[in-house]
């Protein structure tokens, strides 16, 4: 049996320093543990999902085939998939097994795991008690990106009452190709427990309400990854640098962005070396991490700031990514890097004015016209630092792949369920929607046009503004043109942006999406073109 991985200045004199202040701790985790294993053992309730032929193929134990049959002929998938069950008795206990039915249908730009119907239907019917998910998948080489999907329907954390007593439940999966052969090969089932881990650590992160995942709190999540992936035998190096720290080593755009709130804004540096990969590329992923925006001063209206606790969605992503592409051996990369921008966009007297310039760690000056439009400015400086020649490792980055909830325009343009992406290179822009379709987690491209999109951001006094002069010119991509701007001049690798505002929640919950196409992307074990 393999079990998943253990979870994955000053502004005011009165204010205490960050490192007098205890690190807010998180409520109990989810009381569900997860196991993935060759063969799922019978349990109260035994969910086998699937295509419909291959639910049907074959009846599980102790369930007379005919019924099966029939049973499994009843569900009409649709578009969401749909399920049924039955109960029936084996070792003197009675039990209920469920044909949970994927769609029928899937289209060039959705993915052939059907991973939204495949969360959603284990989720509803995996009941409350010890169960197992029994996979039956088109292609075994899918399982760990399957058990990503899987992950998603047992998000860790959960602050209500009664939830940390008792011991936690455990929901078993297993894996069956095509042919109803069991996937049991140990290497893929250790990339479906660390992959599952990982989604449910960014799951976790942006679940955490805003008063526990503070800008310190995220830092130490990062310096827990670190630790964890060394206990393991990953040599891993961190840097943070924090409050003034952070405003002295020139990162203007995360310092003004986080500088009033109660915790310091950071930027946190974590890199892998794989000795084994000699000679291999080097890769850095860099995350938005903003823990709260309540838009700045630039005041969101209405019911506009609730659910902004996930605008720390792209880190939680690339932090978990990294995590999991780490403890899988870095694919064929040399070098891993993980950057998260940390801050709070809150408000007060020392928040970030509309009309004050900001200088970011390329040396471009920008003239705020929109304090809520922050996660730009926190990105640039991380993708500065990525891109600068001799800026991380001991060579330069090859590929760089940074990841925000950054626009609203993304859900109008890409919708709930795509991430956009854009990039200065045809080919990784390819790769990426094709390691969405392999890995579940969806992306489509929008247009990279730095000649067009330049002029929406021309400033009188500074190099630029951080907000379109023109709402309705393809604001995503003006949005991820801005940080592309900060990318270093000699800079000789590729660039890619990945808008997740969408996909990063659905129903009020983090999704742990971007974890699932780093992995694709860095083709690690069990997510490999």
């Amino acid at each position: 049996m393999l079990m998943l991985l253990a979870l994955l200045p000053a502004a005011r004199a009165l204010r205490a320093p960050a490192s007098a202040r205890a690190h807010p701790t998180l409520r109990r985790a989810s009381s569900v543990d997860l196991s993935f294993e060759a063969a799922a053992a019978p349990a109260s309730t035994t969910v086998y999902a699937g295509l419909k032929d291959a639910v049907a193929q074959q009846a599980p134990a102790g369930v007379d085939a005919a019924l099966w049959a029939a049973l499994v002929d009843s569900v009409k998938p649709g578009d969401d998939g749909a399920a049924a069950s039955t109960a029936y008795a084996r070792d003197g206990a009675l039990r209920r097994v469920v044909a949970a039915v994927l769609p029928d249908h899937c289209s060039r730009h959705n993915s052939p795991l059907r991973p939204h119907a495949l969360a959603s239907l284990v989720g509803a019917n995996a009941g409350t008690e010890d169960a197992a998910v029994v996979c039956r998948l088109a292609d075994g080489a899918a399982a760990a990106p399957a058990a990503a999907a899987v992950a998603r329907a047992f998000p860790l954390y959960d602050a209500k009452k009664g939830k940390d007593d008792g011991a936690p439940r455990t929901v078993r999966v297993a894996f069956e190709d095509a042919g109803g052969a069991p996937v049991a090969d140990e290497r893929t089932l250790r990339a479906a427990a660390v992959a599952a881990d990982a989604v449910r650590l960014a799951q976790r992160i942006v679940d955490a309400p805003p008063n526990e995942m503070t800008t310190t709190r995220l830092v130490a999540e990062a310096r827990d990854v670190a630790a964890r992936l060394r206990a393991a035998g990953v040599a891993v190096d961190e840097e943070v640098l924090a409050g003034a720290a952070l405003r002295d080593a020139g990162y203007g755009g995360i310092y003004n962005v986080g500088k009033c709130a109660v915790e310091p804004p950071a930027l946190v540096v974590l890199s892998a070396k794989f000795p084994a990969n000699a000679g291999g590329p080097s890769a850095a992923l860099v995350g938005k991490g903003v823990v709260f925006d309540t838009g700045g001063l630039s005041l969101k209206i209405s019911g506009g700031m609730v659910g902004m606790k996930s605008d720390c969605g792209g880190a939680a992503a690339v932090l978990g990514g990294f995590e999991a592409a780490c403890a899988l051996g870095g694919g064929a990369y040399e070098e891993i890097h993980c950057l998260l921008c940390v801050a709070e966009n809150a408000i007060g007297p020392d928040a970030m004015r509309c009309d004050d310039i900001v200088t970011f760690f390329s040396g471009l000056t920008c003239e705020i016209n929109n304090t809520d439009a922050e996660g730009r400015l926190c990105l640039a400086d991380g993708v500065a630092r990525a891109s600068t020649p001799g800026g991380l490792g001991s060579r330069d980055v090859d590929v760089l792949i940074d990841m925000a909830t950054l626009t609203g325009a993304q859900m109008v343009s890409t919708g709930q369920r795509h991430a956009a992406v854009f990039s200065d290179d045809e080919a990784l822009e390819a790769r990426a929607v094709a390691a969405g379709k392999r890995s579940g987690d969806l992306c489509h491209p929008l247009p990279f046009a730095p000649e067009i999109y330049r002029a929406e951001f021309k400033s009188k006094v500074a190099d630029m503004k951080n907000s379109v002069k023109d709402r309705m010119n393809a604001q995503a991509s003006c949005a991820a043109n801005f940080i592309y701007e900060n990318v270093h001049a000699d800079f000789q690798g590729s660039w890619l942006h990945v808008d997740l505002a969408g996909p990063s929640t659905a129903a009020e919950r983090g999704t742990g999406f971007g974890v699932a196409l780093a992995l694709a992307l860095l083709d690690v074990d069990g997510f490999e073109a």
